[in-house]
């Protein structure tokens, strides 16, 4: 059998002779920093990216015609791990219904983390032999809340309620001394400054669930908390000073450029052979995860989860269907009662070559099933979008389809979807050799302003190289670029809207407007520079703002201002326009 398009990559170039008509076709293939993340994908697709020999017809026949003249064996599949019921007789008969030491807070607060614990049993292995989980009612009504085992001995449930008064909870297990169990909370008003999770609201916006505004000024450190402590705190120290309020981050840790470091602590328990076993999670490494989305919280940013990614040479991306689905309801029995965090499913799920579209809804619905709260998810793309329409997808989290335009697309995929457009990568502020991560700190903050008057929200992310390879986007740090203070004051524009959001206006060929309709009004001029610019108001009248986006300046011009006028401007880039309607004085 030959080599046709459907062989694997990993396959190909684990054989010489294959491999050396691909270093001749496609040099960069095999030496690409992606080569561990390729591996399982189809030769074909990888061959069609390939623009140069694309582009050319007859060195690309040429290609299918050596590559298809080896012959090679069969290729075994990978065994897949069979799925692992709960173990309805884990605890022998003789042992008490509900026998296990409880401790139940007395009282909680609304949108805090209610935690109970539970000292039971701990032969075998807990983490796939018992099931706990929980009846809670309160009064907003029934939740079923999943437990988990958190090592020597100690099972937790934690639940983050809605509303304040009496909440009651029953356990179910099949260790008979987890099971039958229950309990009373008082729950009283929330803490100072917190305001529930962020949803969806007003179709395309968000905010949290007591109806307070929330604008995601996001940026993207991926590897930050599997990287050594100094390095962690460092991270912390920069966001407190910075205007972010949304953090992407991975589960999994990262094999990529830049980071080559291996992580003290993983996911899973590490066996004397060096192999993870899949069935048994490493407490260390969660309690580590739990402390860094509470670290964040205290600074007043969401932290948004990425589950699954391809930048991996543990074998965590292709860990089989049980494994996945296993480690998608550990991670959420863990963290749903946290307030603050969002899911995604995957960086770049298109790289995942191992996983099926049904793959992703399965454990979509995972989540689904395990999240009592309800939390934001969506999932990412690296060259071709997801199904956004799907019904668990609550908003868009995208990557720019071309190197240029990016922001522009948010007015046809608002239309598109009909949910929050955040551009998660736009490309990043920064040096590197790789053209995602060299545009200017200018440029970062003109795709911004261009996706806010779109009614989107296009988020940061920062690539200046250093000798530590200590790069922010991926192991956090220190931030040095330019455009996190003028995302900072772009969203405190977007604040001081009615409703503190703002949805695409009618435009003119040039010039992008945005704001509230007959309120408040923004014109985004970018990268143009003119001397003036004519506008024509909508009826009533208007006071107006120049604004320089990159000084952060506020010019208001004296008088007001209706119909038909002329606004002068300094004749440099980076300028907007804001219109704001004056209120009739009772």
């Amino acid at each position: 059998m030959p080599y046709t398009r459907e062989s694997s990559v990993g396959h190909v170039l684990d054989d010489p002779a294959a491999r050396a008509v691909v270093q001749k076709f496609l040099p960069g293939v095999a030496n690409s920093p992606m080569a561990l993340q390729l591996r399982s994908a189809p030769l074909g697709v990888i061959v069609d990216h390939d623009r140069v020999l694309a582009g050319d017809p007859q060195r690309l026949q040429d290609f299918w015609d050596r590559i298809s003249e080896i012959e090679v064996g069969e290729v075994a599949p990978r065994p897949e791990a069979p799925r692992i019921e709960p173990d309805p007789g884990y605890e022998t008969p003789d042992v008490p219904r509900g026998s296990a030491r409880v401790h139940v807070p007395a009282r909680g607060t609304r949108y805090g983390v209610v935690e109970i614990s539970f000292h039971g049993p701990d032969h075998g292995n807990p983490f796939v032999d018992v099931d706990l989980t929980a009846d809670v009612h309160g009064p907003s009504g029934d939740v079923r809340v999943g437990g988990f085992y958190d090592g020597e001995g100690r099972y937790l449930l934690r639940f983050c309620p809605q509303v304040e008064g009496t909440w009651t909870f029953r356990t179910r297990s099949t260790a008979r001394s987890l099971d039958g169990i229950e309990g009373t909370v008082e729950v009283d008003p929330p803490a100072p400054g917190q305001h529930g999770p962020v949803r969806v609201a007003d179709t395309f916006h968000f905010a949290h669930a007591d109806g307070t505004r929330y604008t995601p000024v996001g940026t993207t450190a991926y590897a930050w908390i599997h990287q050594p402590a100094h390095l962690r705190e460092q991270t912390l120290e920069t966001l407190e000073a910075s205007p972010f309020t949304k953090m992407r981050m991975t589960v999994f840790p990262k094999s990529y450029l830049y980071n080559s470091n291996e992580p003290e602590v993983f996911p899973f328990v590490r066996g004397d052979d060096g192999e993870f076993d899949h069935t048994r999670f490493d407490p260390a490494f969660f309690h580590l995860l739990e402390e860094s989305v509470a670290a964040l919280a205290e600074r007043g940013i969401e932290a948004d989860l990425i589950l699954f990614h391809a930048y991996d040479r543990w074998g965590f991306s292709d860990m089989g269907a049980a494994a996945d689905d296993r480690f998608v309801q550990h991670v959420v029995r863990r963290l749903a009662a946290f307030p603050t965090v969002w899911w995604s499913m995957a960086n770049e799920y298109d790289l995942l070559w191992a996983k099926t579209v049904e793959d992703w809804e399965r454990m979509a619905q995972v989540v689904v099933a395990e999240d009592h709260v309800g939390h934001l998810n969506s999932i990412h793309n690296c060259f071709g979008f997801y199904d956004y329409t799907r019904p668990w997808i609550t908003h868009c989290s995208t990557q720019r389809i071309d190197v240029y335009r990016t922001a522009e697309n948010t007015t046809e995929w608002r239309e598109q979807w009909g949910k929050p457009i955040v551009v998660d990568e736009c490309a990043y502020e920064g040096d590197i050799d790789q053209g995602w991560g060299n545009i200017t700190g200018e440029e970062m903050t003109r795709r911004c302003w261009e996706g806010a008057v779109r009614g989107g929200y296009v988020a940061h992310g920062e690539t200046y190289w250093n000798e530590r390879e200590e790069i922010w986007w991926s192991k956090g740090g220190e931030l040095v670029g330019d455009s996190p203070a003028r995302m900072g004051f772009l969203a405190d524009v977007i604040g001081q809207a009615p409703g503190g959001a703002i949805e695409p206006l009618a435009s003119e060929w040039d010039v992008r407007w945005g704001g509230v309709d007959g309120e408040y009004l923004l014109a985004y001029l970018g990268f143009g520079r003119p001397r003036f610019r004519d506008v024509v108001a909508p009826p009533g009248r208007w006071t107006v703002d120049v604004i320089d986006t990159w000084n952060m300046t506020v010019d208001r011009l004296e008088g007001e201002f209706e119909g038909r006028f002329r606004v002068q401007l300094p004749a440099r880039q980076w300028m907007a326009l804001r219109l704001v309607r004056v209120r009739e004085s009772s």
